[in-house]
């Protein structure tokens, strides 16, 4: 990972073999970010996507390899109380299976790059938001406290 600071907002280059979101996270922990928002685009070998199964309270993980493109990338990072980082990221990946064009997509687990993924990383100015566990939807959601 090469990442450059353009005013506020972080721009960051993925290299083959680098796991997209545990990268974010350690650029977050190395410039001591507590709350960002994120997107990219990138050509990917594999990812984990998860699907929220709310009745169970738990997520159903996918996994789907090859030649993906990264055609959208959004996602926050956030910190609980105790500075704990914790990342939101949703995706949807294009490739090919045998003749067919198809599209798989929803909450990341993990991302690992094939050629590059190029990342634009823009910190919260002004403030913090925080985490906080909603027990009824047994997630964490933005806190704004």
């Amino acid at each position: 990972m090469d990442y450059r600071k353009f005013g506020e907002t972080y721009y960051l280059r993925l290299d083959k073999g680098d796991e997209i979101i545990g990268s974010v996270l350690a650029l977050c922990r190395k410039e001591q970010i507590r709350s960002a928002v994120f997107s990219g685009i990138g050509g990917c070998s594999e990812a984990q996507i998860q699907t929220f199964l709310p009745e169970s309270g738990t997520f159903e993980t996918q996994t789907v390899r090859g030649m993906l493109e990264l055609v959208s990338l959004t996602g926050s990072i956030i910190a609980d109380e105790q500075d704990a980082l914790y990342q939101h990221t949703h995706a949807a990946f294009s490739y090919k299976d045998g003749e067919q064009h198809r599209v798989a997509a929803g909450h990341i687990k993990s991302i690992t790059v094939l050629y590059t993924a190029e990342i634009e990383l823009r910190p919260v100015v002004g403030g913090v938001i925080r985490r906080k566990f909603n027990p009824e939807t047994g997630t964490g959601l933005w806190d704004f406290r």
